[in-house]
């Protein structure tokens, strides 16, 4: 059974939470110039980019191609840089900075401790992130409540970080930067009915149960009843699971 079959049931309420997704993303456009829409190429981004073209906005695309990622999302990528029309910028991690943590840590280190995880995540992730929203005065995330427990409080605006301008290793790459959620308030079936009814490109390991789709040796698929983001780092405790890009600094 593929993922629209699965789970592409609407709310009752879909047209209207489609209707404030357009007029924010019409809004960030007007208002916020220069942003960027943040994708990992997974359900939630492919929906938000198929929008960004169809309202023809002036918002580019940024990818995260962290060296570690699955051939099924690498082929979307190439994808994604055939069909936009808005632009679609890659970043990718240091190669000095990432051949040294392997040459000193090992391939397998991400999973001896969260620290040594986090730090893999910080060369193939956050400095990566750091270049893509540098001058940048807000990015556009997938980011949604139901995710899990971590982002049940997610908003449609984020401006909780506007207070520093992006360009210190000592805070996170978005500090000073507006965040917009346009599918804060989306259920995870409004995904996949948008998915559907639009035809949208997605990943097809979304059809092998990995409904949160990262780097190839931090993702599992999920069995029935799991968090949908249990296939993420699945051997660390359930608080540790971020990489960084979306963790709100106290």
């Amino acid at each position: 059974m593929s993922a629209i079959e699965l789970n592409a049931r609407p709310s009752t309420n879909f047209a209207d939470k489609l209707d404030q997704t357009q007029g924010l993303l019409r809004r960030a456009a007007k208002e916020f110039s220069p942003l960027t829409q943040a994708s990992s190429l997974g359900a939630e981004d492919v929906v938000i980019t198929h929008l960004i073209n169809s309202l023809q906005l002036r918002i580019p695309i940024f990818v995260l191609e962290t060296g570690a990622l699955h051939h099924e999302t690498l082929a979307l990528l190439e994808r994604t840089l055939a069909h936009s029309q808005a632009d679609v910028h890659v970043y990718r991690p240091e190669p000095t900075n990432l051949l040294r943590f392997i040459r000193n840590e090992g391939q397998t280190a991400i999973f001896k401790t969260v620290e040594q995880r986090k730090a893999c995540c910080q060369i193939r992730k956050m400095e990566p992130l750091s270049r893509a929203l540098r001058g940048q005065r807000a990015w556009i995330t997938g980011l949604r409540k139901e995710q899990s427990l971590a982002r049940s409080d997610v908003p449609l605006i984020d401006t909780s970080e506007e207070t520093q301008t992006p360009d210190s290793s000592a805070h996170s790459p978005s500090r000073g930067l507006v965040k917009f959620n346009p599918l804060a308030n989306w259920t995870w079936g409004d995904v996949w009915h948008y998915i559907a009814i639009h035809k949208v490109d997605y990943n097809p390991l979304h059809d092998a149960f990995y409904p949160s789709i990262g780097c190839s040796p931090c993702t599992r698929a999920i069995s029935q009843g799991e968090d949908l983001r249990a296939g993420r780092w699945w051997w660390e405790e359930e608080t540790a699971k971020e990489c960084g890009l979306h963790v709100k600094e106290s």
